[in-house]
Formats: structure tokens, sequence, C-alpha cells
């Protein structure tokens, strides 16, 4: 078994020569990800959230949804966009319906667990004061399945940026673009640094809703494990 070739410092100059000679053009693909990214999750959260609440109502339904949510997420991202190219064209539009439709079983997941697994006597102490189904849903529900639903968000955010990428394949644009040409060329340089942007963009979003997802719970009263580097700040502190 040969072992890998080392990263020489001749090729990190040509990765830091492709960067300055296409600095432009690799800012303006990663606006065009972002953008299809943030038009998709803004599509897909209130889609998905919408149907969660909804099929709290009825577990039979709740089953059919997350089964076909769970379908969606199987058929191959090439095979889907396909699919939606005869009604949608080719572009970004095929990209972004299919990236809402791969969202849609985290979200709708998510928001079903969150939404059902409340602590009963919660539900109790909101029905001894009156308050209907809906109004138990607004106050109650729905603010303790926040963290939960954020959770979902933030695992759909990570998985569509790579989808989104496969994209540029039907005209899309963003990342993926140099990806596919830097294969078509054999460059090496444009593969790598385009993966490099696409994994630092998954990281970015990842931790940003983490963040948020920290938020709703120390909203909710719960207690936040600190991370690694704040827990080894604490011990040097001590």
């Amino acid at each position: 078994m040969t072992s890998p070739t080392p990263v020489v410092p001749g090729q990190l100059a040509a990765y830091w020569e492709f960067i300055l000679e296409n600095l432009s053009q690799l800012i303006v693909a990663t606006l065009e990800h972002i953008e299809i990214i943030t038009i998709s999750i803004a599509l897909a959260v209130p889609i998905g959230v919408g149907l969660g609440i909804l099929i709290t109502f009825d577990d039979r339904l709740a089953t059919v949804v997350i089964w076909l949510a769970g379908v969606m997420m199987t058929i191959p991202s090439i095979a889907m966009f396909g699919l939606l190219i005869p009604f949608v064209g080719i572009g970004a539009e095929p990209v972004i319906v299919a990236l809402v439709l791969y969202s849609q079983l985290p979200v709708i997941r998510n928001t079903y667990v969150g939404l059902t697994d409340i602590d009963p006597a919660a539900l109790e102490a909101g029905r001894a004061m009156g308050m209907t189904r809906v109004q138990l849903l607004q106050k109650v529900q729905i603010p303790k399945a926040l963290p939960v639903i954020m959770a979902g968000v933030r695992n759909s955010v990570v998985i569509l940026i790579g989808i989104a990428a496969i994209g540029a394949f039907i005209g899309a644009g963003g990342l993926g673009t140099f990806i596919f040409d830097g294969i078509a060329r054999a460059n090496v340089p444009m593969i790598v640094v385009a993966t490099i942007i696409l994994s630092g963009l998954a990281l970015v979003f990842d931790y940003a809703f983490k963040v948020s997802e920290q938020v709703f719970r120390l909203k909710n009263g719960e207690q936040i494990e600190p991370s690694r580097v704040t827990r080894l700040i604490q011990r040097v502190r001590a």
C-alpha cells in the first residue's frame, strides 16, 4: 500500500497563485452558493415546520409524511435535477426546488419530535389555564421545541451546501462550477481551493446555527455543556 503524497511548498504556491488570479471569481461563486442556500432554507423552513406542526394532530399522517420526506432523501441529486428540469428549466431554479425537498426530512422530523416530546406537566398546566390546542402550540410547545427545530435546520443546511455544489452541473453556478471545471481540466489547485472554501462555508453555517440552537436552549432554561475551548480556559484560570 503506497503512502499518500505529501503537499510540497511548490503545490502550496500553486494554490495561492490560483487564489490570487481568480479571487474575484471565487468571491462571486461563493456569494452565488450562499444565495442558493439562503433562498432554499428560507423556503424550506416554513414548509417543513408547517408540516411538522400539522402532523402532530394525526399520528397516521405523521408516519406517511415522514416516510415521504425520507424517500426524497434517497433520490440521487442528479436524478432529482433531471426530473425537475422539464418543469422549471435549467439553472438555479431546479436546484433550489431540489434543495427544498431534500431539507424536509430533518426539519419535519425535528419539528414533530420537538412538539410531541414536551413535558406533560407543562401541557397540563396550560390546559388548566384554559388554553386551547392552538394556544398550547403557540405559547408552550413551539417555544420549547425551537432548539430541536434549529438542530434540524442546522443538519439540513450542512447537507444542502454539498448538494448545491452538484447544481453547477446544470448551470446553477456556485462553487461547484470550479470543482467541475477543475475535474474537466485536471486542474488540481482549482479543485482543492474550491473544496476548501466549500468546507469552510459548511463549518461557518454549522457554527452559526449551533450558536442559535444554544441561544434557544438557554432561553428555555436548559444547561449548555461548555465547549472544549471553554473548559480549557476555565482550567487555566483555575
